[in-house]
């Protein structure tokens, strides 16, 4: 751990807000990034990251340093993120045993509206498959999944921040591969043809 970080959480636990506020701006992109890929809603996403410094700045004073503060936060954001998508699916269950709601995707929203419309199409049709098959995945694959590729976290972190053995970091790491490659292997199929 970075000396600079050790200070941060003396600061964190000494309750500054000077530090809270440095806290926030510093992993705030990572922080709201990891919840909008665990949950595919904006809105989630912005109120998961606002439960997770919450969380972070009133449970500081239990950190122990055992891991960097970075991995400590993405098993807030992860756990916190788990517990809504659990949530969700009872509220969702509950409805759908009301209604008959058809099931569509809202899509997610396209970055840059002056592109070309032709690649704005097929790049929000290529984000609406990932987005299917990143939901096929159980919630411990897609957040293994997510954590290696998107946050580029190393095995032996992931298993530290999952609690889990890195044997099982990989072994879900494989499985979500193999499926995702079986959703999505019509794109192959494409580039074949």
């Amino acid at each position: 751990m970075a000396n600079d970080e050790r200070e941060l959480i003396r600061r964190l636990q000494a309750a500054e807000t000077s530090a809270f506020r440095e806290l926030v701006e510093s992993h705030k992109p990572r922080v709201f990034n990891l919840a909008y890929d665990l949950l595919g809603n904006t809105q989630d996403a912005e109120d998961v990251s606002q439960e997770a410094f919450i969380k972070v700045f009133r449970s500081i004073g239990d950190f122990r340093g055992e891991a960097q503060l970075s991995s400590w936060m993405h098993r807030i954001v992860v756990n916190l993120c788990l517990n809504r998508r659990r949530k969700k699916a009872l509220s969702e269950m509950e409805l759908r045993d009301s209604f008959d709601g058809d099931d569509t995707h809202q899509p997610i929203p396209a970055h840059d509206p002056a592109a070309n419309p032709e690649i704005m199409t097929e790049a929000e049709m290529m984000r609406t498959h990932l987005r299917r098959a990143l939901d096929m995945l159980s919630p411990q694959q897609r957040t293994v999944f997510i954590l290696r590729h998107d946050e580029d976290m190393p095995l032996a972190e992931i298993g530290k921040a999952l609690k889990i053995s890195e044997g099982t970091v990989k072994s879900q790491l494989f499985r979500a591969l193999r499926k995702l490659q079986e959703a999505l292997a019509f794109y192959k199929a494409d580039l074949i043809a």
